[in-house]
Order: structure tokens, then C-alpha cells, then sequence
């Protein structure tokens, strides 16, 4: 069953699921995005069952409010082999939404080809999604409906350009000042010395735990 079939199946309800923010979604998904595991938390916030999940495309939980665009950004990532930290609305079988951050690791064969994407996901602080996330994807979504996705990345292009950042160094500012704010990383010290890849790999590892 395709997406727009999903879709059709559910009416939106602008409502966040009710979930336990600490536990952290997990699924396996081959390497054309086909869920092949999701794990307890995924099934509970989802709202889906395990048989309902299986075999399907990982985009059955694709809300409409998410810009295309991001996912574009975040494939092209997956497929060159780099983890892609983003920020995501899903939707629920309830129709209900609920706002998660990606983390994945990446599964290769004995000839470099890539097998599998494991998937980790966690909540995302409503302050950072309120303030800076919803008004940039609903500036995204409108030019998407207006001139297409190629004008959409263009404009996430220019604005990431004018923050001097890339995608994922604007979402590790913003989750890692409010963290900071709220004392959750209150011995967090930043390596000055270490490398910008480094620094990312820490930063998130530390946020997924691992």
C-alpha cells in the first residue's frame, strides 16, 4: 500500500501523539527503504503493528507538512554512505504527529554496497520546533507547492548560507543551546581542537547515547 493510500485512510489531527520522550525509536530498513524492524517504541508511538510495518516503504509515516526537500537532502546523504541527523514530523496511524530527530548507522555487504539503514530517532525539544523548525518548513512547503522542490532547496540552500552553517550544524546549534540552557548538558565541553566531524560524531553520540 502506497502512501497516498495511507493518506487517504487517516484524517490529520493536529495533535502530538502522547509518548515517552526518553525512549528512543529504532527500525532496519534495506537499503530502498523498506522497513524490515521496528522496535517496541516505534510500534507504540506509530500506532502501527509489527505486520502492519513490515515490507512496507519507511514513508508510511510521512506527514504532510514535512517539505520534500529535507528528504532529498537526507537520501542523497544515506546513499553516499553519511550519517544525516534531521529533524522530522511523522505521522501517526491515529493521524496524529509527533516531531522526532534521525541518527542512522550504515550497513554494508563484503562488496561496499550498502544493505541496510538502522534508524534511530528521539524527541525534539517544542521550543526548538515551535520557534525555528515549523516556520522554516512551512516556508519550504509553500514554495514547494508554488515552484517546486528545485526552488525549495534553493532557498534552504540560501538560508543556511546566511546562518553560515550546514543543515545539521544549525539543528546541533539549536537542540544543543536549549540543552544548554536547560542545564541537560551542564558538562558538556566543547573539543576546540577536535575536527568538525569529530565534534558532530560527539555532540549526537552523546544525544543518542551511544
Amino acid at each position: 500500500m502506497n502512501q497516498e493510500n495511507h493518506l487517504q485512510n487517516r484524517v490529520i489531527i493536529d495533535k502530538e501523539v502522547s509518548w515517552d520522550k526518553t525512549q528512543v525509536i529504532m527500525s532496519k530498513t534495506n537499503a530502498f527503504g523498506i522497513i524490515e524492524y521496528a522496535n517496541e517504541v516505534f510500534v507504540d508511538v506509530c500506532g502501527y503493528e509489527d505486520y502492519e510495518l513490515m515490507g512496507q516503504p519507511h514513508n508510511i509515516i510521512r506527514h504532510p507538512d514535512m517539505p520534500k526537500v529535507i528528504f532529498k537532502v537526507l537520501w542523497e546523504n544515506l546513499k553516499n554512505g553519511k550519517n544525516f541527523h534531521a529533524i522530522v514530523k511523522n505521522l501517526a496511524k491515529s493521524g496524529r504527529y509527533y516531531w522526532v530527530i534521525t541518527d542512522f548507522e550504515i550497513a554494508r555487504d563484503e562488496n561496499d554496497v550498502i544493505v541496510n539503514y538502522f534508524g534511530r530517532r528521539q524527541a525534539v525539544p517544542q521550543e526548538v520546533i515551535a520557534m525555528h523548525i515549523e516556520p522554516l518548513y512551512k516556508k519550504l512547503l509553500q514554495i514547494e507547492a508554488a515552484s517546486g522542490v528545485e526552488f525549495s532547496e534553493k532557498y534552504l540552500i540560501g538560508f543556511l548560507e546566511e546562518k553560515k552553517r550546514t543543515y545539521v550544524e544549525y539543528i546541533k546549534e539549536l537542540i544543543y543551546e536549549h540543552e544548554k540552557s536547560q542545564s541537560k548538558f551542564a558538562n558538556y565541553n566543547e573539543e576546540e581542537d577536535a575536527g568538525e566531524e569529530e565534534e558532530h560524531r560527539g555532540f549526537f553520540g552523546r544525544l543518542f547515547g551511544r
